[in-house]
């Protein structure tokens, strides 16, 4: 028998699919929906699905996007030889808040963790490597995470790069260890891209 009549509860089990919502948190989050006018309902519902249906991947960095290419990959104003690999969308959005990089990106969506079974086949390790084969790349900076899967990412990548003879750099460990950069303030972002250091 559950806690709660059974709507609520399986809203409440939704919420708990989400990263970070506990027990406790998805029933305070199922009883504010209550709350909502039938309308509200209908429009919360209905951005949920959007940002499902609507959000694809850029075919050139693979970060978010509602078009073919994103905005940052449009742009005359990018220099196109300098590539941050960072593991997720939030990453490229801390470090455009700190208005300091002028490259462009790659989104892996991920690290190695074979804990999780998740192996370079399954992050967009192949599209990285066909943008380096296209030539043009002067350096690439591995902005992975700074946690044992993103220092497992940042080696493998490392190594399947420098075969190419480019520049290869890792951001310095202004970011804390254990730390996800979007929650790194903007400050102690640029240090660590500023002081990044060459892993050839």
């Amino acid at each position: 028998m559950t806690e709660y009549i059974e709507p609520l509860q399986r809203l409440a089990d939704k919420f708990r699919k989400l990263d970070g919502i506990g027990a406790k948190t998805a029933v305070r989050l199922a009883f504010c929906v209550m709350n909502f006018s039938e309308e509200e309902v209908r429009d919360f519902a209905d951005a949920l699905i959007a940002a499902k249906t609507d959000i694809n991947l850029c075919e050139c960095c693979q970060n978010i996007t509602t078009d073919t290419l994103c905005n940052i990959c449009r742009s005359d104003d990018r220099d196109e030889s300098v590539i941050c690999v960072v593991e997720d969308p939030r990453a490229v959005i801390a470090f455009e808040k700190m208005h300091g990089y002028r490259g462009v990106y790659h989104v892996l969506h991920g690290a190695i963790s074979p804990m999780r079974r998740i192996g370079p086949d399954q992050l967009k390790i192949k599209e990285l490597m066909a943008r380096i084969e296209e030539g043009g790349v002067g350096e690439v900076i591995l902005a992975t995470n700074s946690t044992v899967e993103g220092e497992a990412t940042a080696m493998y990548l490392s190594r399947q790069i420098a075969p190419y003879g480019v520049k290869i750099s890792r951001i310095a460990n202004g970011v804390p260890v254990g730390g996800d950069l979007e929650y790194t303030d903007e400050i102690t972002l640029k240090r660590a891209l500023e002081g990044r250091y060459d892993m050839n």
